[in-house]
């Protein structure tokens, strides 16, 4: 898991990090704020929110290759803030999940570029404004 500082609230970080993936034209599947959530079923949770998002472009020839990589796309990047206030942004590393599901070294190409997109991505959405 990578995980990066975020000079913004978690809100603001996931909507930079949500426009900035439109941007890109990769499709936004859902927006799960995780402490509504908690309020709902009586519980406290700091500001945690998830972006689910992906390609299916990019991401069905890994499944091709490995189906079971589908469980970890599309990808997910979670802003959530810590005990002292820091927020924070973390995904997983796609150089992790094709290691997980076994991806061979014709799905390295890919993989670079994806790792290299979502860093891309997530210094955009932590970055201050």
């Amino acid at each position: 898991m990578i995980t990066i500082p975020s000079s913004n609230t978690v809100k603001a970080t996931l909507e930079r990090l949500e426009s900035e993936v439109k941007a890109r034209g990769i499709a936004v599947f859902a927006r799960i704020d995780h402490a509504a959530g908690a309020v709902q079923a009586g519980l406290a949770l700091r500001p945690t929110e998830l972006l689910i998002f992906g390609n299916a472009t990019a991401g069905t020839p890994l499944m091709q290759t490995a189906q079971t990589i589908g469980i970890d796309l599309p990808f997910k990047a979670l802003a959530w803030e810590d005990a002292s206030g820091r927020v924070w942004l973390s995904y997983n590393d796609p150089g992790w999940l094709a290691q997980r599901h076994g991806l061979d070294g014709a799905s390295a190409a890919t993989t670079h570029a994806m790792t290299a997109m979502l860093a891309s991505i997530a210094q955009k959405a932590a970055a201050a404004p």
